[in-house]
């Protein structure tokens, strides 16, 4: 696992690079997954979601869920940063961004279909791949499934309201059996898994072999699981990037400084409460990262495949993982700042 941390940017960047080429060179690869789709969630990403999320999940211990209700103001943190502040500060940047700075540079109509996109995402905060983020950071298993759990509640009644206030859209449609069936499968699902192998080891071999011996044997499933979902992913839209060059870095560029406004927000409130390192970094990770299958959804539903909206949370999905990966050094990096005894 150390070898595959050390050095997993350079990892992210070669898949990134090998899923373009995939989908240009070999696109009968994701013509083919393409096709295992279920309300516009794919099947194989979801399988290797599922992965990553599983040995996460193994570390759950109901007792200590049971205790998140102790300490509730890291949920506070984690609610508010992403219901009261991120949709709305992404609507800001964007807009700054794509209307003013970079005006002269993209037609309005397009900006806007950007500005659409951009607000989706702000609109989602992540309910997956945070898992992975709170792993590499060390963040509190527990905490993190309550923290994600209470997210995708709000999710529920909050994100169409939200997205119809800033984008002017009225009666917009959230594809509710994508929504429901993510949450399914990446958090229902594997919870479930999870739970049922820990009981069943700790039962039989006991908690030390459990948490010194069996978990040690995923150490490397949720980066692998990690590489290849990316590889996929660009496959599936290496010509859109390719064929939109300039205005991907403008898109990108607001994305950008609105994950690391927003992480250092949500961090920042954290250690000013003493919260705990293990759930001040995965408060921050939940707050940057975005739910970029329901907003990639929402952008096609709405907008069309072709449209700016959906090359938006596209790009989304780009400079995510790089800057979450920034974002988990930088948090694993000021863990000092964090008192022991907090």
């Amino acid at each position: 696992m150390r070898f595959f941390e050390k050095y997993l940017t350079l990892w992210v960047a070669l898949c990134i690079v090998a899923g373009i080429a995939v989908g240009q060179w070999l696109p009968v690869i994701p013509q083919t997954l393409g096709r295992w789709e279920y309300a516009n969630v794919s099947a194989p990403i979801a399988v290797l979601i599922w992965l990553m999320i599983y040995p996460m999940m193994l570390k759950v211990d109901f007792q200590s869920v049971r205790n998140v209700a102790r300490q509730p103001r890291g949920i506070i943190v984690t609610c508010a940063t992403n219901w009261l502040v991120k949709p709305f500060t992404m609507f800001g940047i964007a807009f700054i961004f794509l209307f003013i700075i970079f005006g002269r540079l993209i037609p309005a109509n397009l900006a806007a279909e950007y500005l659409s996109g951009a607000v989706l995402l702000g609109a989602a905060p992540c309910t997956a791949m945070v898992f992975v983020w709170s792993y590499l950071t060390k963040g509190d298993a527990a905490y993190t499934l309550v923290q994600v759990a209470v997210n995708d509640l709000i999710i529920l009644v909050a994100f169409a309201p939200i997205v119809s206030l800033l984008l002017g859209i009225g009666g917009i449609t959230v594809p509710m059996d994508t929504l429901l069936l993510s949450v399914l499968l990446f958090v229902v699902i594997p919870l479930a898994a999870g739970v049922v192998t820990r009981t069943a080891v700790v039962r039989r071999r006991g908690i030390d072999y459990f948490n010194n011996v069996f978990v040690r044997k995923f150490d490397n499933i949720t980066i692998v699981g990690l590489l290849l979902t990316l590889v996929i992913l660009f496959s599936f839209q290496g010509e859109t990037i390719l064929a939109n060059p300039l205005h991907i870095v403008l898109i990108a560029i607001p994305l950008v400084v609105q994950t690391v406004c927003i992480f250092f927000f949500a961090y920042g409130w954290a250690r000013l409460w003493r919260l705990p390192h293990s759930i001040a970094a995965p408060a921050g990770m939940i707050g940057a990262s975005n739910f970029f299958e329901l907003a990639v959804a929402v952008a096609i539903s709405l907008f069309g495949l072709q449209s700016g909206a959906a090359l938006a949370t596209v790009v989304g999905v780009l400079v995510e993982v790089p800057v979450m990966l920034l974002l988990v050094r930088i948090a694993n990096n000021t863990r000092h700042w964090f008192s022991a005894g907090q």
